[in-house]
């Protein structure tokens, strides 16, 4: 279903054989014939299982609370609440205070006396088998004084409003602000805008956008297992984060660090959904201490869609002004931005991430950011695919093509105008970010190729002509994201609990075979195969005699795990400089084997040769003679084994064009997408199978945003879309085939030129396909369809648009 274009073939260096490889991912094979093994595959001697007593409230009180019924039903070992567990003191953490003054309520693994959103936890079930777990739980019965919900973010704000946590005094999060005059990175955004109201020859376009609340409904639902019954208590999560995990657990509970160990095996997928410290696991692990036998958790796909944080929920008010002449002159954005009942992990810090991105490709001269973070008695909100970056990138580029209709202007012509060239590179953007290389022109003109923009604009022009019910939208999204989550300075000045480091060990075996043991923990992303071909590059072994471990904290010691793009720009090179030590390491003992000296011996292809001449030794030949170490050079080690820690100077820039060609029927309001071409560019391809598939991926979650997906509430509180029959996601018949091309800017930061890939298509298909939406109606008088754009709310925007158009009806 895809076409590939790819105009600039690379191969970093002339002895590269394998990066740039269309591999089949190693992974693939057992996991597609059932040899994989998820957490809840794990089954242990005298395992229980735990069961959730969650409230069907969004708020309210606790006021009693019946056990002894569920107690006493089959298979039960016993119930209990957070005062049985001794966890009323205990609080999940938050990893990311974005400010100083921000408001942070405890948040208990179990309600304690208040519920505050629906599904929250009250109490647990321990039983022999899981059904008989369920069934005590459906019996336990609690009762609850309900008090008013929060879930407008407005008017949580307003006097008077009812508090999600009283004792805060507030609804009100944070407020976090970022002004290029300020920060000496630009101008005033006020006083640029407000000089553009007073001038003819400027134009200033508002827009309020939506950021609708989605699930992550990733393929296998979160689960633990917890076996407290060895010298170190062993914990199995189906996570992102095994590192990140076993340092919040211990700090959250006090738990020695070094008698913890974390153990991430197959796991189905997260785009974000799985980075965080659940309070199940901080259950499992209290039960599992009380009792001294292991249990285990694995959550419904009810349960799952229920109480699995959610992602974006944002109100956008975006100001931008421009010239009349298409250059645009300044950008303010105000979010108000939803974070739930508590702060998750990351949480606060998500709408963060976007502050320096809403700027995007473009040059504006001034820029101010302002965001405020509310609780409301809904599920917690954290990163999801992309994590601040696709809901910036969606203001952006919806306000790019309302600034084009504004002007009457072509909207790519606009863009064309404003964006970076790419002679300019490296270039400090307005947000006070380098982007270290890109070629946007490049990119659209791949993509106008292949997507025959021409042709569609004239198609569209003959369709509104002939007054067709099935009109022709075109979308466009030129985006670029920072991804690679670095430099630790910088995140430390951003107060983020952790760095952007990561680390890597590149173990060369006796036989010559080769272990590399990563901090980056896979949930699909194929890093096994991209690791191997960059090794049976770096060191000239083969590709099959690479083995990468990793997602156990025991076997890779030191991490900060997968997320945010940053695994193969990261974490990949920090393995290449881990093997750049080995060869290194190798080179003295290869030279004192061929009786030269070492600056005379060179590294290629896995042999060292003395220069000039074809005498020389395999890298595994040298792997063996460290291990015989029959006659090593006095003052070297028996070891090829090296370490490295790499933190980068600065993220990756991936960018891209993506066009959508929607028709819209103007008398049902379906949407059918027609045709969807990217252009992407990532850097360096390490295997372009792998990055097609993120690809298409990330397309079908952000197409999913556009068209289909919505957490939904009643007026109650009680969410309405738990099932995938009230929660819909797009399936094949629902997405059109993929052109998919890509242009190379190797990244200047790294030594292999990789970019992220991850994020990117979910990042760019929104608000592509949104703008093909609006633009197919536009001349109907529609400016914005809400997402997601589904037939009834298309259908509605037409008939209000016809009815704010037609004149008054007459008096007489």
């Amino acid at each position: 279903m895809t076409t590939t274009h790819d105009p600039a073939e690379q191969l970093a260096a002339p002895t590269r054989t394998e990066i740039g490889r269309a591999r089949t991912r190693k992974e693939d094979a057992r996991l597609i014939t059932g040899r994989s093994r998820y957490t809840d595959a794990v089954v242990l001697p005298g395992l229980l299982h735990l069961a959730f007593v969650r409230s069907p409230f969004a708020h309210a009180r606790i006021t009693g609370i019946a056990l002894d019924e569920a107690r006493a039903m089959p298979g039960v070992v016993g119930v209990f609440t957070a005062a049985d567990l001794g966890a009323e003191g205990i609080t999940l953490p938050t990893a990311w205070p974005i400010t100083p003054d921000m408001a942070t309520p405890q948040r208990p693994p179990l309600a304690v006396d208040t519920v505050r959103f629906a599904g929250e936890g009250v109490a647990v079930v321990v039983a022999r088998t899981p059904a008989e777990a369920r069934d005590a739980a459906d019996a336990v019965e609690v009762d609850y004084e309900p008090l008013e919900p929060v879930l407008d973010m407005e008017q949580a704000l307003r006097d008077g409003a009812p508090l999600v946590h009283p004792d805060l005094g507030s609804n009100r999060n944070a407020t976090w602000v970022f002004d290029s005059g300020a920060a000496g990175t630009g101008g005033s955004a006020d006083e640029a805008i407000a000089a553009a109201r007073d001038d003819p020859e400027q134009v200033v376009v508002k827009r309020r956008f939506r950021q609708q609340r989605v699930a992550t409904a990733f393929m296998e639902p979160r689960s633990c297992v917890v076996d407290p019954t060895g010298e170190q208590l062993v914990l199995w999560a189906a996570t992102q984060i095994p590192h990140i995990l076993r340092i919040m657990l211990a700090l959250t509970l006090g738990l020695p660090e070094h008698k913890l160990r974390v153990i991430a095996p197959d796991v189905g997928g997260g785009f974000g959904g799985k980075f965080g410290v659940l309070p199940e696991d901080v259950v499992a692990v209290l039960v599992a201490r009380r009792l001294g036998v292991p249990v285990k958790w694995t959550e419904t796909r009810s349960e799952c869609m229920l109480t699995a944080h959610h992602g974006r929920d944002q109100i956008q008010d975006l100001t931008l002004a421009a010239r009349r002449d298409g250059t645009v002159v300044a950008l303010r954005v105000d979010l108000l931005a939803d974070m739930g009942a508590y702060n998750a992990l990351l949480g606060p810090g998500v709408p963060i991430l976007g502050a320096f991105m809403f700027n995007a490709i473009y040059k504006f001269a001034a820029y101010r950011f302002a965001c405020t973070n509310v609780y409301t008695t809904k599920t917690v909100t954290d990163a999801y695919r992309g994590a601040g970056r696709p809901e910036a990138t969606f203001g952006i580029e919806r306000m790019m093509d309302e600034l084009a209709a504004e002007l009457g202007m072509d909207p790519l012509e606009l863009r064309r105008r404003n964006w970076i060239n790419h002679d300019e590179f490296p270039f400090t953007t307005v947000a006070g970010l380098t982007y270290d290389s890109g070629n946007y022109e490049a990119a659209t003109d791949e993509a106008v190729r292949l997507f025959d923009y021409d042709g569609l604009r004239a198609e569209q022009t003959r369709r509104r002509a002939e007054g067709d019910p099935v009109q022709l939208g075109i979308g466009i999204s030129t985006f670029t994201e920072m991804c690679g989550i670095a430099p630790s300075r910088l995140l430390g000045q951003l107060a983020f609990g952790s760095g952007g480091w990561e680390h890597a060990t590149v173990r060369m075996l006796p036989t010559g075979k080769v272990e590399v043991v990563t901090g980056t923990s896979p949930h699909g992303q194929g890093h096994v195969t991209a690791w191997s071909q960059i090794m049976a590059d770096q060191l000239g072994v083969p590709f099959e005699d690479v083995e990468v471990l990793h997602g156990d904290t025991q076997v890779s010691a030191k991490g900060l795990d997968t997320y945010g793009s940053r695994s193969l720009a990261v974490g990949a090179i920090a393995a290449v400089h881990a093997a750049d030590k080995v060869i290194e390491k190798a080179r003295r003992i290869a030279a004192h084997m061929l009786e030269a000296d070492a600056s005379d011996v060179e590294f290629a292809q896995g042999r060292f040769t003395v220069r000039g001449t074809t005498k020389g030794v395999a890298i595994q030949e040298v792997a063996f003679a460290t291990f015989t170490a029959h006659d090593l050079p006095d003052g070297i080690e028996p070891s090829l084994d090296a370490d490295a820690t790499f933190d980068p100077q600065n993220f990756s820039f991936p960018h891209g064009t993506h066009l959508a060609a929607a028709e819209v029927d103007t008398e049902t309001g379906r949407v059918t997408l027609r045709s969807y071409v990217c252009v992407d560019d990532v850097g360096v391809v390490v295997n372009p199978v792998i990055v097609d598939g993120q690809m298409h991926g990330g397309l079908a979650q952000g197409i999913g945003q556009a068209l289909h997906e919505e957490v939904v509430h009643d007026e109650a509180g009680t969410m309405t879309t738990g099932t995938f029959a009230d929660y819909t996601i797009p399936a094949a018949p629902d997405l059109p085939a993929f052109t998919t091309g890509r242009t190379v800017t190797p990244a200047t930061t790294n030594p292999l030129g990789v970019k992220g890939a991850g994020e990117a298509g979910t990042i760019a298909a929104t608000p592509a396909v949104v703008n093909a939406v609006v633009d197919a109606l536009r001349h109907l008088g529609v400016t914005d369809v809400a997402m997601p754009c589904t037939p009834q709310r298309v259908w509605r925007a037409i008939r209000e648009a016809a009815s704010s158009a037609a004149p008054p009806a007459s008096t007489r």
